[in-house]
């Protein structure tokens, strides 16, 4: 039975042989897994965003197959890039940051289908390194410090709610700077730095912010 299954897995016409399709998927989770710890070690751990680190480990692996399968195929790569035109994802990206997270595994998985091992290790290295200096500024160089605040609010009073918040915001938190705001299932999430002040209550903001929200939903997640 054995003979046979491996038989007919060596008649199969194929560009791409077993060994350089096990190589080349074997790179990419490789890749994948070093792409997710460097998010947890140099963003996750002081950041909230969407959680895309979640798809790397099957993202790699996935887009270097895809990338393989349609490379020698111009009328299904076209094909493909139609159907992927009509997906539409619900989860924002919640900071630029993770794009660039992104863009690191579709290019290592696409380098892993090409063959291009060197290229995507020197660019891996680049990485690695650019990361550890904005790693040792933000927490050597920068004493002060900055913080993240995540403010959700549901849609509905948010226009009310935006005219006495803003203020408030600016005069309780310290360095106060906007950073993204996204609109998904009817909430409205903002996202601001600060600069972290040693014996800030927040227990008191957040009450103070229920007060003043009233009746509607509001949510604070603080990093």
């Amino acid at each position: 039975m054995w003979d046979e299954l491996i038989q007919y897995f060596q008649g199969l016409q194929s560009p791409v042989s077993i060994t350089e399709g096990l190589i080349a998927i074997g790179f990419s989770l490789l890749a994948s897994v070093v792409i997710y710890f460097m998010y947890q070690f140099f963003y996750g751990s002081k950041h909230i965003g969407a959680g895309v680190h979640r798809t790397f480990i099957i993202g790699g692996p996935a887009i270097t197959a895809l990338f393989m399968g349609i490379q020698t195929s111009i009328p299904l790569s076209l094909g493909l890039l139609g159907a992927l035109s009509f997906v539409r994802f619900r989860t924002p990206v919640k900071d630029p940051a993770e794009i660039g997270f992104l863009l690191l595994l579709i290019a290592s998985s696409i380098g892993a289908a090409t063959s291009n091992y060197l290229i995507t290790g020197l660019l891996f290295i680049v990485v690695f390194i650019a990361l550890g200096v904005q790693w040792l500024f933000r927490n050597h160089i920068n004493l002060s410090g900055r913080g993240h605040l995540m403010i959700s609010v549901d849609q509905e009073s948010f226009p009310s709610l935006e005219k006495k918040m803003v203020p408030f915001l600016r005069e309780k938190v310290p360095g106060l700077t906007m950073q993204t705001m996204s609109t998904m299932d009817n909430r409205v999430s903002l996202h601001y730095q600060y600069k972290r002040q040693t014996g800030f209550d927040w227990t008191d903001f957040t009450s103070e912010l229920d007060q003043m929200a009233g009746k509607a939903n509001i949510e604070v997640f603080v990093s």
